[in-house]
């Protein structure tokens, strides 16, 4: 079969590998589409996130659909869960399977992942799809559970505002899932004038450009002077974790769901302090398929329209080009196209 390697920083190289076998309660899938993740670009352009840094060739790509290769399920349209935890320690147990401290998770460290034309993996991780959805559609479930997990930790109520400070693809999502939860109002921040124009599109009430040296007084102005009630900051750097803090009213919430280049983050202490905000750091996500499926399934939340650029295996260094570029919005691998 033929995959795709990281090698070094910004070295993507596309070969072969025997297929591989599955082993006791393992099926084999043909991996139909691959979304890149920020994350898959921090590993792209760093080497690595945190303490899991690059040490031998590593296949990325954790966004996935594929379609079951014999066995009882032959042929069916899977979402392809990347995350696979011990299921049995406390934070297994007790829900947490986001926080297992011995979870595989695929295309990071040493446990390969979606960008290559086959793969063997657990079956209770692979989740039926409906037929409307696209294959693209289907790796979009990922990022959505993402931004969904971030949403839940925030527990926002009815008629309360939320901003979103990043508006790439889960920040996008975020825009999605504020409105259709009855957010009374939503604001989106993001540099890029695309990303602006597409959270515009997805339901954002006003959007701003964080550049814009009066971008804060128009978000203050556009909530009464109070600030919102959520913040999610889903950039993964201090200016956007700094925005949150400014942006949220007293007693709000700021949700970090943005991955730092440097594995550091740092923030106005003194205001957070003062307004008593509660910083709460989202990880991954839980058991988020069958939500998500419904949620794309009947058209609550448009995945489709994320998806920019979509590129064969082969075209795989182009299209970290631009997704590191940032570009267009979601970039897509198809590994067997």
């Amino acid at each position: 079969m033929k995959v795709a390697r990281l090698h070094g920083l910004g070295d993507v190289r596309v070969g072969e590998a025997p297929d591989p076998v599955p082993g006791d309660g393992q099926s084999l899938v043909r991996v139909t589409a691959v979304g890149l993740c920020g994350s898959d670009l921090h590993w792209f352009g760093e080497g690595g996130i945190g303490d899991a840094q690059l040490t031998d060739p590593l296949v990325l790509g954790h966004e996935m659909a594929g379609v079951v290769q014999g066995g009882e399920h032959d042929g069916r349209r899977v979402a392809i869960d990347p995350a696979w935890p011990c299921g049995h320690c406390e934070d297994c147990l007790d829900g947490n399977r986001n926080l297992c401290r011995t979870v595989r998770f695929a295309g990071h460290g040493t446990n390969d992942g979606g960008l290559r034309e086959l793969m063997a993996w657990p079956d209770h991780l692979l989740h039926p799809v409906p037929a409307t959805l696209t294959d693209a559609d289907v790796a979009m479930l990922e990022p959505l559970g993402v931004a969904l997990h971030a949403h839940d930790l925030a527990r926002p109520r009815a008629a309360e505002t939320v901003a979103v400070v990043g508006c790439g693809p889960i920040g996008l999502c975020l825009v999605q899932l504020a409105r259709i939860t009855g957010a009374a109002q939503v604001v989106a921040v993001e540099p890029l004038e695309h990303r602006r124009a597409a959270a515009a599109s997805m339901g954002a009430d006003v959007v701003l450009d964080p550049a814009d040296p009066g971008a804060l007084a128009a978000l203050l102005e556009a909530t009464g002077g109070r600030g919102v009630d959520v913040a999610f900051e889903v950039a993964g750097n201090d200016a956007a974790v700094a925005f949150a803090v400014h942006a949220a009213a007293p007693g709000a919430q700021v949700i970090l769901a943005g991955i730092p280049g440097q594995d550091t983050t740092a923030f106005p202490a003194a205001v957070a302090r003062r307004k008593g905000l509660t910083l709460k750091l989202s990880r991954r996500m839980k058991e988020m398929y069958p939500r998500t499926t419904r949620l794309v399934e009947r058209g609550l939340v448009d995945v489709r329209s994320v998806v920019s650029h979509t590129y064969g295996l082969d075209e795989v260094a182009e299209a970290f080009r631009v997704a590191d570029a940032r570009v267009g919005l979601k970039v897509v691998v198809e590994p067997n196209a």
